[in-house]
């Protein structure tokens, strides 16, 4: 009889459990700020002050950034205040188009070439010794499927992550949420819109793989 009821009794606390940790997400999420939804993939409001504010720093920067060069004085200074904690050693090429700048984190040795786009409604983050070719568009916003939901001003966002050593070609774009592992090397124009593994060459819309590179030792 004792067994029985154990055996009983194992279950609902489970369940018990269960429901515990899903009151803590729900009130987590209700305490979370729109900036932090958006960062952490949830459906967030993209009209909001705080949001809003991030928008017009990123849009102002990069207004002054667009009439310069990378050896124009107080060039550096603008990229830095842009995007937060970028190495010395890593450069974003005029015209850069972004969203908010302090999604982008970059390895170091990145280089980022002319005319890219990056929106870093989710984290961006890119790998040391890593090459962006001219014209590449990196994309987390992911707008809801339903049309009437796409009519308000919410959207979520999936981080975009590229590891060391890659060379992205130019015009190659990534779509939200996919991860592309190190020394890799995407075909220009190709559009990413799955994982890509470590030491591959993919190309094509959408892009596969075609070649897996061997490792130096």
């Amino acid at each position: 009889m004792w067994k029985r009821e154990a055996d009983c009794g194992f279950p609902l606390f489970v369940a018990f459990g269960f429901i515990a940790i899903f009151v803590s997400l729900i009130k987590k999420e209700s305490d979370m700020n729109e900036v932090e939804k958006m960062r952490s993939s949830q459906l967030a409001d993209m009209s909001v002050p705080e949001i809003q504010v991030k928008f017009e720093h990123a849009k102002r920067l990069l207004a002054k950034m667009r009439v310069m060069s990378t050896y124009d004085e107080g060039y550096r200074s603008l990229l830095e205040d842009l995007v937060p904690g970028i190495p010395a050693t890593s450069i974003i090429c005029p015209p850069f188009h972004c969203d908010h700048g302090d999604g982008i984190r970059l390895g170091e040795h990145v280089f980022v070439n002319a005319n890219c786009t990056f929106l870093d409604g989710g984290y961006i983050t890119i790998g040391a010794h890593t090459l962006i070719g001219p014209c590449v568009q990196i994309y987390t916003p992911h707008h809801p499927m339903d049309y009437m939901e796409r009519r308000t001003e919410k959207e979520y966002a999936y981080p975009v992550t590229v590891g060391e050593d890659c060379w992205i070609g130019g015009g190659a774009i990534l779509c939200p949420g996919v991860t592309i592992g190190d020394r890799c090397i995407i075909g220009a124009g190709s559009v990413v819109t799955k994982d890509i593994p470590s030491d591959s060459v993919a190309v094509g819309n959408p892009a596969r793989v075609i070649r897996i590179n061997e490792v130096k030792k």
